[in-house]
């Protein structure tokens, strides 16, 4: 007999988010195409200050594709593969896609122009000889890390130290122009599957749930079809209502489960992991191909590109050499953002890498990406509370934020806000609240250390204030000198050192 669900096949549609066109049709004409190896490749070391990792190769040195090039510090730290065959040119601080105009240190890597595997590339044992510890350490050493979006190790989220019932697989695509992982799902849905299995055995789970939107039905017959052919009785496949931001952890969670995280908490409080489609058919690769974390698949899209479509594209190559693979620019005058049009960003250049985090490049002209606008004074229509999936009231938080209360944007919970866009979406007075929230969350992070110190200066104070107070009742509760004795101590002092007692004068 099959355990009962824990998870809602059909989730009920949900009050907050928005619907958003999905220009998805323009990269879903053919099938994943395999992007050429390029002439050089960046691969960055720190793309966050939460993972800064440590070369173990030095300019000149020759490497192997799938080789490992560097570590993360720590027992069980993942490492990083070379996604090409060649020679490490330099280690040095490069440009890399992330807001911010964040520089990180990159290994700059020239290919050899094929591939030749380092002999640790190797298919591995069927997953069921091993034991979890075996596989979550197997899944690290691969470099394999969250292809969501977040670059979360994936090795670390499957160690889990309270019991596992559920096992997520994200294929909720909700965000414009991106398609990667519906393509994915389609035309590769047994390899989502089998790395699900995996990922069971390294939870010590038993049930698992691919989600996907109700706009996806090729890539839900696909994995039906897949599931068909397996011996995975506890993996199924839910379909959740094609809204953004349904595709968000925690939104989608709360809509198969009933479940809210709580804030400052995560899904393993409540028994859940969740893992991207494509990091589950990046951790079968690795076991059925022996092949690392090497590449990822990129929607390439919008009206600046002329041959749109989803590529598979080795880490760490150039943006221009993918944007040339997909038919090059289709007029000069383009913008390129990375990721969504909802939470994706701005690049000023094409010499960029593309990382684990680079799921969509689009190539918009002028006229696709509306300019920004002026904004006028909020009117306080509460469509943003309406639509926040975080049921925040951003109209009090906007006033919090104008004010530069740092208390009031706590107690209004700013750090639950998932930056998603859909208050900026609704705003008829067109107001970047998103980006108002995201400032007010960096300085939260200084109020709370600034709180932190008070409360301990606060604490040294009271502390010193206690010993004084003590000090003072010792001397007032004991016996009063003598200045008689004490004259006596000086003269038996000076007597042992051999000198004349002054006041003998």
């Amino acid at each position: 007999m099959s355990a009962p669900l824990s998870y809602d096949p059909q989730p009920p549609r949900p009050a907050w988010g928005v619907r958003v066109e999905p220009h998805k049709a323009l990269s879903m004409g053919q099938g994943i195409r395999i992007a050429p190896l390029p002439r050089q490749v960046r691969v960055p070391l720190d793309l966050t200050a939460m993972r800064v990792a440590e070369a173990i190769v030095a300019p000149g040195d020759s490497i192997l594709t799938g080789q490992v090039i560097a570590r993360f510090p720590g027992p069980g730290g993942n490492a990083i593969c070379a996604p090409v065959t060649g020679r490490v040119r330099d280690i040095a601080p490069c440009p890399v896609p992330v807001a911010g105009n964040y520089q990180a240190r990159c290994i700059s890597i020239d290919t050899a122009g094929e591939d030749r595997w380092s002999e640790d590339c190797k298919p591995l044992e069927p997953a069921g000889s091993l034991s979890r510890e075996n596989l979550q350490a197997r899944i690290a050493r691969a470099g394999i890390v969250g292809l969501g979006g977040a670059l979360f190790p994936t090795a670390d989220k499957l160690r889990t130290r309270t019991p596992v019932n559920l096992l997520i697989l994200n294929g909720a695509e909700c965000e414009p122009y991106i398609t990667c992982d519906e393509m994915l799902m389609r035309d590769r849905p047994e390899r989502v599957i089998h790395g699900a299995a995996i990922m069971l055995r390294a939870l010590g789970a038993r049930q698992a749930v691919i989600a996907v939107e109700s706009d996806m039905p090729e890539a839900r017959l696909a994995l039906k079809a897949a599931l068909a052919e397996t011996d995975e009785p506890g993996i199924g496949v839910a379909v959740v209502t094609a809204k953004y931001p349904a595709g968000g952890e925690r939104q989608l969670i709360e809509l198969l489960t009933g479940q809210e995280v709580p804030l400052g908490g995560l899904p393993g409080d409540l028994g859940i992991v969740c893992q991207n489609v494509a990091t589950a058919a990046a951790v079968s690769d690795l076991f059925r191909q022996g092949r690392p974390l090497i590449s990822r698949i990129v929607t390439v899209t919008g009206n600046g590109i002329g041959q749109p479509g989803n590529f598979e594209v080795r880490l760490g190559t150039p943006l221009r050499e993918l944007i040339a693979a997909a038919g090059g620019y289709a007029q000069p005058d383009c913008q390129l953002y990375m990721g969504g049009p909802m939470m994706g960003i701005a690049l000023d250049s094409d010499e960029l890498p593309v990382t684990e985090a680079s799921n969509c490049l689009i190539v918009s002209t002028p006229e696709e990406m509306a300019a920004p606008r002026p904004e006028f004074p909020c009117i306080r229509c509460g469509e943003c509370s309406r639509v926040c999936p975080a049921r925040l009231m951003p109209q009090d938080l906007l006033i919090a934020c104008m004010a530069g209360d740092a208390e009031r944007q706590a107690a209004l919970q700013v750090d639950a806000c998932i930056e998603c866009g859909c208050c900026d979406y609704v705003c008829p007075s067109q107001i970047a609240l998103t980006a108002r929230f995201v400032q007010a969350k960096a300085q939260q992070r200084h109020w709370r250390l600034d709180q932190a110190r008070a409360a301990e200066a606060r604490e040294r104070s009271d502390a010193h204030a206690r010993r004084q107070a003590e000090r003072a009742a010792q001397y007032a509760d004991g016996p009063k000198a003598d200045p008689a004795s004490g004259e006596q101590a000086m003269k038996d002092l000076m007597a042992r050192l051999g000198q004349r007692d002054p006041t003998d004068d």
